[in-house]
């Protein structure tokens, strides 16, 4: 199991809180520092321990790390790489959480010196809170980090970093750049911009109420909602950065609706048969892969004690 003298996470939101309490409980780091714009964020970092030093600027933060982690938002990458460029220490890796992979590739290789190794990263891991506040340290167990290593990567670089991640509980997997943008596309950003969709129109339908909706929120349009409670800052970015792969995911979607309208409309149900057959299998290979749980109601209840289901 990888261990580093000082991890830098700049950002302290959801990914790095969870980060910090997994480094901790995991013994992979001597020092965890850290960095946010916020004065708050700072201070509430410090009051319940995710780092033993913060610092108003990324600049002060990464000097003499021998890691560190940019979690902020993607649209965000370009000035926080400017900005730490001449302050990293030789030798260290530098690695990101962005759900998009190629925009922070441009946005951040660039600026960085070539004594230090970037080898962008992507937890597949989380929930609709953010802040310092709503980290814990299993939220990364089981769960897929995909890394995109770039040419000219240290491979002693690359593979010291993937066992950290492993000693983070994660499941760790190497992808091209533009692959991951693609396969994204299909699994988080597109059913991200539908959920945020349905609970705009459900918002805007008048001949539902708005007590209704909520009252009578069953579990689809329920989950619909935790999933567009997410950041929205980071998903503008997302979309703004991802924009050819989702566009196309987008378009396919919208002829697959064209498709079960009309088999609606016509009043085809053995089209509509076969294609639930079809989707539900995939929810079975979901749970068959260990990424979600078959039990009723997805595994939760009003009164979980989960961190990751409040």
């Amino acid at each position: 199991m990888s261990h580093y003298n000082r991890v830098a996470l700049i950002g302290l939101g959801l990914i790095a809180s969870s980060m910090a309490h997994a480094i901790r409980a995991n013994g992979l780091a001597d020092e965890i520092v850290g960095h946010a714009r916020s004065t708050e964020t700072r201070a509430t970092a410090l009051e319940i321990g995710l780092v033993d030093r913060v610092f108003e600027t990324a600049a002060e933060a990464v000097q003499g790390a021998d890691l560190v982690v940019l979690c902020v938002p993607v649209g965000a990458m370009e000035a926080i790489a400017r900005e730490i460029a001449p302050h990293l220490a030789p030798g260290t890796t530098v690695t990101d959480v962005g759900s998009v992979k190629q925009a922070v590739v441009e946005a951040v290789a660039p600026h960085l010196p070539a004594h230090a190794q970037f080898i962008p990263g992507h937890p597949l891991a989380g929930t609709e809170h953010s802040g310092p506040r709503s980290g814990f340290a299993t939220l990364f167990v089981n769960r897929w980090w995909l890394i995109t290593p770039l040419e000219g990567n240290d491979p002693a670089a690359v593979t010291r970093l993937k066992d950290f991640l492993t000693g983070l509980g994660a499941n760790v997997d190497e992808m091209d750049v533009t692959r991951h943008d693609l396969v994204l596309a299909v699994v988080s950003h597109t059913p991200h911009l539908i959920a945020y969709t349905m609970v705009g129109v459900a918002d805007h339908l008048r001949r539902v109420t708005h007590e209704e909706v909520i009252k009578y929120s069953a579990s689809g349009f329920r989950d619909f909602t935790r999933i567009a409670a997410s950041d929205p800052t980071m998903w503008r970015d997302v979309f703004l950065t991802n924009k050819e792969a989702t566009l196309d995911i987008l378009g396919r979607f919208t002829e697959e609706l064209f498709m079960l309208q009309r088999a609606i409309r016509m009043g085809d149900g053995e089209k509509l048969f076969d294609y639930f057959t079809q989707t539900r299998a995939i929810r079975r290979g979901i749970i068959e892969a260990g990424q979600d749980t078959a039990a009723p109601d997805f595994g939760r209840s009003p009164t979980t004690t989960d961190p990751a289901k409040k």
